[in-house]
């Protein structure tokens, strides 16, 4: 064999070892490959994103502000909508305060909305990721009546699969404008480990954190090609970003008012 030709087979053949056992490694890494599984599946939601979006975009333009909830561990992407560097500012975390404890008891959530603030111009963001507790039920069915537009991030095909625990036989998905499928499975935990009996490393919340932030994208990249100023915060944590986040509250406190903190 030609030394050229030798030197060539030489370096396929290591670099294909090294290929292999890079991927070797890269299996331990078990959590990381199941989210590189996730990804493609959630940019089919892309469409869903932008309708979303659109919700958003149109919610504060019309002076509204978008108000987002998750009960339980849920509550996680919630404050990815609001008060966060790159984010809107008119938006608003809703927090209930024991944190899902009672989210399977019916009543618990109508008794929650008598003093929540919820307005017609608002846009609602509710996370969940089975959508079938009577909590999020209540919640929901009190935004429609409202006449409020819905956005849910939950895991549908989970969904449709599971009966609803509230008397009135609904799903989230079955109440919301737009449905994001965070597209986790039974569960929520995906990853297996030998010898023990269940699965771990949940992929709901990183799954609604990448939907909900590319849905903000496409609803201040639609303020913009509306000729409206999106009204988005700076990180405190660079030179300046505190004193421009000031001037923006300020500028906008009349309209939002106390609306925008992270609270009922």
């Amino acid at each position: 064999m030609p030394a050229a030709s030798s030197f060539l087979h030489f370096v396929l053949v290591e670099t294909s070892a090294t290929y292999r056992a890079k991927r070797k490694e890269n299996t331990t890494m078990k959590y990381f490959q199941v989210i590189k599984d996730l990804i493609p599946l959630l940019e089919r939601e892309e469409e869903h994103m932008k309708q979303a979006g659109h919700l958003m975009a149109q919610s504060i333009m019309n002076g509204g502000i978008i108000q987002a909830f998750g009960s339980g561990h849920s509550y996680a992407a919630s404050i990815e909508i609001a008060g966060r560097a790159g984010g809107l500012l008119p938006a608003k975390a809703v927090m209930e305060e024991t944190f899902g404890r009672y989210e399977t008891i019916e009543g618990v959530g109508t008794k929650f909305i008598e003093s929540w603030d919820l307005r017609e111009k608002d846009c609602v963001v509710i996370i969940s990721n089975s959508g079938r507790n009577p909590f999020i039920i209540e919640m929901a069915s009190f935004v429609k009546s409202k006449n409020v537009p819905l956005i849910a991030v939950t895991a549908l095909e989970v969904s449709k699969n599971s009966t609803s625990r509230h008397s009135s036989g609904k799903r989230l998905f079955e109440l919301a404008d737009v449905v994001l499928d965070n597209h986790s499975i039974p569960g929520d935990a995906a990853v297996e480990i030998e010898g023990l009996y269940t699965k771990v490393g949940g992929t709901s919340s990183i799954a609604a954190d990448l939907l909900l932030n590319q849905t903000v994208v496409f609803a201040i990249e639609e303020m913009l090609a509306n000729n409206f100023e999106p009204p988005v915060l700076m990180s405190a944590n660079i030179d300046g970003g505190t004193e421009f986040n000031d001037k923006l509250k300020e500028k906008y406190r009349d309209l939002y008012g106390y609306r925008i903190w992270i609270n009922k």
